[in-house]
């Protein structure tokens, strides 16, 4: 029997997810169909690949050996697939771009058009993702690129800076507290201050912005999105660190108010991280041009 692309592509999903659903539901197949794909591939082998158990599965001493070698042919397929379909051509066909939760809803809505004006025939996929699943999704191929705040540590991969986004304090519009504009972050009182789940770059932010790092007994709450976080925010349940790419969103649909911190104010700088083994270094810049070209203008 000869291994096939497709099951090598069935392997590393299944690999990546621990989980015989997951995984069909990321290659786009029942999952019966890639439980035989997976038979096939291990009777084809002569080895057993995985251990199957109730809670999805582990990949045996042999199937960590063959993944190694299944994602570097994979890694070497897909740059000879995007060589011949670019032809020349920059971003011509699939871009696949992951995004950080609060940098996607106040960047896709200008990126996804500037992209088509720019590139007629480039195919967008997008995903929304913490930064670390995103940069595991890019090492494993699964993503060509990610949009995050910088730096990012990560294996063969290189940055291209964006932008910079400066923080500020959201709090209630009818807020008992009176923060002095501008503000000192030392005033910040951090019994108030909400923020995201962990796993969030955002959140490590606020708390190294607020001198709160390592202090875990001040956060009461975790948030799993920036719109839920000021909508507390509006109802004066605390006061948070919004960036400025999300202040016109947020001001126009919650009741709130936004405090800068006196300078230098405190920011983070927003990137587009790819593989560099992916051999699209031209294109990879040419899309962070892009990107940044559309990005949310500052206040």
């Amino acid at each position: 029997m000869t291994l096939t692309l497709r099951q090598m592509r069935y392997f590393e999903a299944l690999a990546r997810e621990k989980h015989f659903g997951r995984a069909a539901e990321a290659v786009h197949i029942s999952q019966p169909a890639l439980s035989a794909q997976i038979l096939d591939m291990e009777q084809g082998l002569g080895v057993r690949l995985v251990e199957r158990n109730r809670n999805g599965i582990l990949l045996t001493r042999q199937g960590e050996e063959v993944l190694a070698q299944v994602r570097s042919v994979l890694e070497q397929v897909e740059r000879l697939e995007s060589g011949v379909r670019s032809n020349g051509r920059m971003l011509d066909g699939p871009v696949r771009i992951g995004i950080i939760p609060t940098v996607a809803p106040y960047l896709v809505p200008k990126l996804v058009p500037c992209l088509r004006e720019r590139y007629a025939s480039i195919e967008i996929e997008l995903k929304e993702a913490v930064t670390d699943r995103l940069i595991l999704d890019l090492q494993d191929g699964t993503l060509d690129a990610v949009i995050a705040a910088l730096p990012i540590e990560g294996d063969g991969t290189e940055a291209f800076p964006l932008f910079v986004d400066r923080f500020f304090m959201a709090m209630a519009n009818n807020a008992e507290a009176i923060l002095l504009s501008p503000l000192i972050e030392t005033q910040v009182d951090v019994d108030r201050l909400l923020l995201l789940e962990e796993g969030h770059c955002l959140r490590e932010q606020a708390l190294s912005v607020c001198g709160t790092a390592g202090k875990r007994s001040l956060v009461t709450f975790g948030a799993t999105s920036m719109t839920t976080l000021l909508q507390m925010v509006s109802h004066d349940m605390g006061m948070t660190l919004i960036p400025e790419m999300a202040i016109p969103t947020e001001t126009a649909r919650n009741d709130i108010r936004i405090v800068p911190f006196a300078e230098p104010a405190p920011s983070r700088e927003i990137g587009l991280i790819w593989r560099k083994s992916s051999g699209r270094r031209d294109e990879m810049k040419a899309l962070a041009e892009a990107v940044a070209s559309c990005a949310p203008a500052p206040r």
